[in-house]
């Protein structure tokens, strides 16, 4: 089967300049003011201005549709708290799409199918989103802790290095 989807695949779109990996295919693409988005099976390729970067499934926090915009909110890590990651979100980021094709329906797919679990904590000075998400060509998930500003840094350092040990099975 793998052939059939190689040969199936869309190959990159004229204008994209990043590399693909061997076993990386083109889902899905289009064409902004800034460059050309595609995505794949491990990420999304977003234009910069030296280049193209990748970004995993699990560091995108939100993607929407709208009006003929694609808004991509990417997650920076910050720090590990145990087996968790702390992590912040980037400013949103807006390519308007004339084409859109099937881009912003495959990004929506892909975010949404790398969130296995989340959950809202009320915490001093805020809150924070603990989040469990597939990490592409990872078998094992990734816990992501996102404070919101203001939230306590030492309790919420805290509680994401519980609550990985928790889920590996090993209470505190």
């Amino acid at each position: 089967m793998r052939w059939l989807r190689r040969v199936l695949a869309d190959a990159p779109p004229e204008g994209f300049i990043g590399t693909l990996a061997d076993d990386e295919h083109v889902l899905a693409a289009a064409r902004s003011e800034r460059g050309v988005l595609v995505a794949t099976r491990l990420g999304l390729w977003l234009p910069e201005p030296d280049g193209a970067r990748q970004v995993g499934w699990h560091l995108i926090s939100k993607a929407t549709w709208d009006q003929g915009v694609l808004t991509v909110v990417e997650a920076e890590e910050t720090g590990h708290a145990g087996e968790s990651t702390l992590i912040a979100d980037l400013p949103a980021r807006r390519f308007a799409l004339g084409r859109p094709g099937k881009l912003p329906t495959v990004v929506r797919e892909r975010v949404d199918a790398s969130i296995r679990s989340k959950y809202r904590k009320e915490l001093p000075g805020g809150a924070a989103w603990f989040v469990q998400r597939s990490v592409p060509g990872s078998s094992a998930p990734v816990l992501q802790v996102r404070p919101e500003p203001g939230t306590d840094e030492v309790i919420v350092e805290r509680i994401a290095r519980e609550t990985a040990d928790q889920l590996r099975g090993e209470t505190p």
